[in-house]
């Protein structure tokens, strides 16, 4: 019986249906069928949506998780494999959300979903705490484009400095070219097609927060 689970968690004001999502889920379908894919729309609170994030993870506590994140969920996904010990690939992840996000408070709609809703001070607050060091490197592959027109990459770089690291030239904040880089995400995270002996390597993934 196989359990991989690959949780992808999407980045502000994004959605399931966003194209590197999209990407992802029919890859994996395709190439790893007995991988089980997650990706929520997320809540739109920072406690809110670790909390969802941490429910998903929770209802399969004999599963071995992989996380891949994308921007804000970049952020996400550090927190939750810092906690697991688990692997998680990260796309041009954002560093420090909580000073990047004070130039847009207020009311935003999301383009997927066509939702309403607001950030607030307390949710930047909110997002400070979910802030870690990387105290396990070899956990992480960390992919950015210096192109990245919404974040700053060198951020991620000097954060993840220990980690597996791809920089790529040029690009932007979309990740320019992602459907080719998936090879190399299922390579990191040493997915086997027959799915028998993939647990070996990767701790049960079990959170209490």
């Amino acid at each position: 019986m196989n359990n991989s689970q690959i949780l992808f968690i999407h980045g502000f004001n994004s959605s399931p249906k966003s194209l590197k999502a999209e990407k992802a889920r029919e890859y994996f379908r395709q190439h790893f069928p007995d991988v089980e894919f997650h990706c929520p729309q997320l809540k739109n609170t920072p406690n809110d949506a670790v909390e969802q994030l941490q429910t998903i993870v929770r209802s399969r506590p004999m599963s071995t998780w992989y996380f891949i994140g994308s921007s804000l969920g970049g952020y996400f996904a550090t927190y939750l494999a810092e906690k697991l010990q688990a692997k998680a690939v990260l796309i041009n992840p954002a560093v420090r959300p909580f000073e990047l996000l004070q130039e847009v408070l207020g009311e935003h709609t999301n383009p997927y979903t066509a939702e309403t809703y607001h950030i607030t001070s307390a949710d930047l607050q909110s997002l400070r705490e979910f802030c870690v060091g990387i105290e396990s490197p070899l956990n992480f592959l960390v992919m950015v484009q210096t192109g990245d027109e919404v974040l700053d990459y060198r951020q991620a770089v000097e954060k993840y400095k220990q980690c597996q690291m791809i920089v790529q030239q040029g690009g932007d904040h979309s990740f320019v070219g992602f459907a080719n880089m998936l090879n190399d995400i299922a390579d990191f995270f040493q997915l086997q097609k027959t799915h028998l002996n993939n647990n070996s390597n990767n701790s049960t993934a079990r959170l209490s927060r």
